[in-house]
């Protein structure tokens, strides 16, 4: 896997496609790898006509580490953040957007199309408003605004993340986990089969398992608070999809993003959660393609799409 230097760190990226062809940046979620962009996805895309840059954010896969920073308290961090209290987290949100920038730019990618999933949501919204000359256009899937008041996750949700791998130190047990996991939060109406999730979780944790660092990541999204002002401050053409089944990030948060940004177009997904399930790939595509090529419908109202 190549990597390049970004921002004072190692960063391991894959690219697909031409690279004269209109780059699109694709930047994934808490303790997401690369590896865990759907294959169907990816070569979706690049049938569309996108170069498209995928890359490990720091502390996950095979990007830089920061272990030295040790194994942060997330209980006590959230009880900090509700009562306003500053935390002081080895990193930020703004410096994984930096993370971001620093691909592009390491690449020779002058502007791109960026599509950020849930914490790569926050990240790509960041990156949109503070470098809006890098930003193409913005697609902000199953992600949210930060802003206190939006319900969080489901209790059977909680339960799920509050759990651990039977044996941490066994990397069958820390699959079983991961696939445990997944069905919690994935679509109820469009299942990921199951041969074809193991495989992709598989690959990802045999390649890199680095809960600690999904730890620093979780502690950067707490500290982020509120970026209601920066979402403002956006001048990108904003998509925002989400699924109606969310239930980690429910679907409030994904139409209060929408409404925080000035003209961003909200498209809700009736029986989607929180994964890219193979049977929406089609959907997902056929919308980020009509944005990024300034397509869209014009609509004044959320679509809602349906199983059919």
């Amino acid at each position: 896997m190549p990597t390049l230097n970004a921002n004072g760190l190692r960063i391991a990226f894959d690219t697909a496609g031409d690279p004269k062809s209109v780059p699109l940046l694709l930047v994934h979620g808490l303790g997401m790898q690369l590896t865990a962009w759907p294959e169907e996805f990816v070569d979706g895309l690049v049938e569309l006509g996108f170069y498209v840059i995928r890359f490990d954010h720091r502390d996950s896969g095979l990007s830089t580490k920061f272990e030295q920073a040790g194994t942060p308290h997330l209980g006590l961090a959230r009880l900090k953040a509700r009562l306003g209290w500053r935390l002081h987290p080895p990193y930020t949100l703004e410096d994984m957007a930096e993370d971001a920038l620093g691909v592009l730019s390491a690449l020779g990618v002058a502007r791109a199309h960026v599509v950020g999933v849930a914490m790569g949501g926050m990240v790509a919204q960041i990156l949109a408003a503070q470098h809006p000359q890098r930003v193409l256009s913005l697609t902000s899937i199953m992600s949210s605004s930060g802003r206190r008041g939006l319900p969080g996750p489901t209790p059977v949700v909680r339960k799920a993340l509050a759990r651990k791998p039977a044996n941490s130190a066994d990397i069958g047990s820390v699959i079983e986990h991961a696939v445990g996991l997944m069905r919690a939060i994935g679509s109820p109406a469009y299942p990921t089969p199951e041969k074809t999730l193991r495989k992709r979780l598989a690959r990802s944790l045999r390649r890199s398992y680095c809960p600690s660092g999904m730890a620093r990541q979780m502690l950067a999204v707490t500290a982020s608070g509120d970026r209601s002002a920066l979402l403002r401050a956006i001048s990108a053409p904003t998509l925002v999809i989400h699924g109606a089944a969310d239930p980690l990030v429910p679907p409030a948060c994904g139409e209060d993003t929408a409404r925080q940004v000035p003209g961003a177009r909200l498209e809700i997904i009736e029986g989607m959660g929180h994964d890219l399930p193979p049977q929406l790939a089609e959907r997902l595509l056929a919308l980020i393609d009509a944005h990024a090529r300034g397509k869209m419908l014009p609509d004044s109202t959320p679509r809602l799409f349906v199983k059919q």
